[in-house]
C-alpha cells in the first residue's frame, strides 16, 4: 500500500476512525433533557418553617409602605379586642389566684410568707400573663384571621387582587398583624393588674396573709426591666400568632375542608411556637439582667 493509497473501509460502512493518541469526543445530542441537580435530603422540613419566615420578612417591610391600611387596621383591631379583653381578665384572675395560693402554701413550708407576694407577682408579670394574652389571641382571633384570609384564597380573591396591582400583603396581612401585636401589648397590661389584684386578694383573706408584707416584698425584689421583659414578650408573641394565622390563611390546601384544616393548624403551631420562644426570651432575661440587690 503505497502514501496516497487510502485503507479499505470497515465491512459496515462506516468511515475509518482517525489514527493519533487521543480524538475528540462526541457531543451530546441535542434532544437528551440536561441533568436534574436532586435535592438534599431531610430538607424538606425546612421548607415550611423558611416560607413563614420569608412572610414575616415581607410583612416587616411592608408595614412601612404607603399606603397604609387605616380603616383596616382599626376595624381588625376592634374586633380582636373585643373578642378577647373578656375572655383574658375572666382568665386571669383565677390564674393569678392559683399562683398566689401555690406560692403562698410554699412559703409558709419553708417559713418565708414575706416574699409570698413578690414571688406570685413577679411570676405573673413576667410569664403568665403575656401567654395568657397570646392564647387567647391565638385562639379566638388567630383562628377568625385564618378562616378569612383561607376562605378568601380559596375563593381566588387574592389573586384577583394581585391581578389589579394590589399587594394581598399590603392590604390584607399587614393590618391584622399589626392589629394583633397592639390588642397583645395593651391586653398584657390589663391582665398583670387583674391577675396581680387576684393574688393579692386571695393570699390576703383566703392564706391569712399581711398586706403590708405582701407589697413590701414585691417593691423589695421587683424592678422595671421585670416589665419591660413582660411587654417584650407580648409583642413578640402577638406578632407569631398574627403571622402565622396569616401564613396558614394565605395556604390552605384541599378546599373548604383545608380551610378548617388550616385554622387548627395556626393555633397548634402558635402554641408550640410560643412556649418555645418563651423559654429562649425568659433565659436571656435571666442571663442578661441581674436580679435586684445582686
Amino acid at each position: 500500500m503505497t502514501a496516497t493509497e487510502q485503507p479499505p473501509p470497515p465491512p459496515d460502512g462506516r468511515p475509518p476512525e482517525p489514527s493519533g493518541p487521543s480524538r475528540p469526543s462526541a457531543p451530546p445530542a441535542s434532544g437528551e433533557p440536561p441533568a436534574v441537580r436532586t435535592p438534599l435530603p431531610g430538607l424538606g422540613f425546612l421548607r415550611e418553617p423558611g416560607r413563614l419566615f420569608a412572610l414575616s420578612v415581607t410583612v416587616v417591610r411592608a408595614t412601612f409602605r404607603r399606603p397604609f391600611q387605616v380603616r383596616e387596621f382599626i376595624e381588625q383591631f376592634w374586633f380582636i379586642a373585643s373578642v378577647t379583653i373578656l375572655p383574658a381578665a375572666l382568665v386571669s384572675i383565677p390564674f393569678g389566684a392559683v399562683i398566689a395560693l401555690q406560692v403562698g402554701s410554699l412559703a409558709s413550708q419553708i417559713s418565708a410568707q414575706s416574699f409570698t407576694g413578690a414571688a406570685s407577682v413577679l411570676v405573673n408579670i413576667q410569664q403568665a400573663s403575656p401567654l395568657i394574652v397570646a392564647l387567647l389571641i391565638s385562639g379566638a382571633a388567630g383562628s377568625a384571621i385564618c378562616a378569612d384570609l383561607g376562605s378568601r384564597t380559596i375563593r381566588e380573591e387574592l389573586d384577583a387582587m394581585e391581578v389589579m396591582g394590589v399587594s394581598p400583603i399590603q392590604r390584607l396581612v399587614v393590618p391584622r398583624v399589626l392589629a394583633t401585636v397592639c390588642v397583645a401589648v395593651l391586653l398584657n397590661g390589663m391582665v398583670s393588674v387583674v391577675g396581680t389584684l387576684g393574688g393579692y386578694f386571695f393570699n390576703v383573706v383566703l392564706q391569712d396573709g399581711t398586706p403590708g408584707a405582701y407589697l413590701a416584698s414585691f417593691s423589695a425584689l421587683a424592678q422595671l426591666p421585670d416589665l419591660y421583659i413582660s411587654e417584650i414578650k407580648a409583642v413578640v408573641f402577638g406578632f407569631i400568632a398574627g403571622i402565622v394565622a396569616a401564613y396558614r390563611g394565605l395556604n390552605p390546601r384541599g378546599g373548604p375542608k383545608g380551610v378548617g384544616d388550616a385554622v387548627n393548624q395556626s393555633v397548634v403551631i402558635t402554641f408550640l411556637l410560643l412556649f418555645f420562644v418563651n423559654m429562649v426570651l425568659t433565659g436571656i432575661y435571666l442571663q442578661l439582667v441581674p436580679p435586684k440587690g445582686a
